[in-house]
């Protein structure tokens, strides 16, 4: 018992010898005392700039905000779904051919999970073509 309280009694006494106080500024100071610029509040206001400009390009291509919002959400979901799609069908891959070897409840399962995120992908890589057509026409 007096081992183990040594031993934290150490441990606290080195924390407290290694950490140093951490202030708050707007700026940053690199190894040579140099100013730099503030990258925070910069990359917020950046990316808000970057997503009012990319509503702006799809309004005006739209001919509407509600549009253009819409056609946004739906590229955002178009190309988000294939990497997710993809991973929850190598899951269900999984769950079929390797774990559902032994169990046919599992194997189910599997076998559920792929189909449907093969129906959501093709779900979500169709949608955006089917709202462009219908608002925009068959514009080649």
């Amino acid at each position: 018992m007096k081992k183990i309280l040594s031993i934290v009694a150490i441990f606290l006494i080195l924390m407290l010898a290694i950490i140093t106080p951490v202030y708050a500024a707007n700026e940053k100071i690199n190894d040579n005392g140099e100013v730099l610029e503030s990258d925070n509040a910069s990359d917020f206001y950046k990316t808000k700039e970057q997503a009012l400009g990319k509503i702006e390009q799809y309004s005006e291509k739209y001919g509407s905000k509600a549009y253009g919002i819409t056609a946004m959400v739906l590229d955002t979901v178009r190309i988000y779904s294939i990497p997710l799609c993809f991973l929850g069908i190598s899951v269900g891959a999984i769950y079929q051919y390797i774990i559902g070897i032994r169990r046919l409840d599992i194997r189910d399962r599997g076998f559920n999970l792929i189909i449907a995120f093969v129906t959501i992908l093709v779900i979500a890589q169709v949608l955006p073509l089917v709202f462009t057509i219908v608002t925009r026409g068959w514009v080649l």
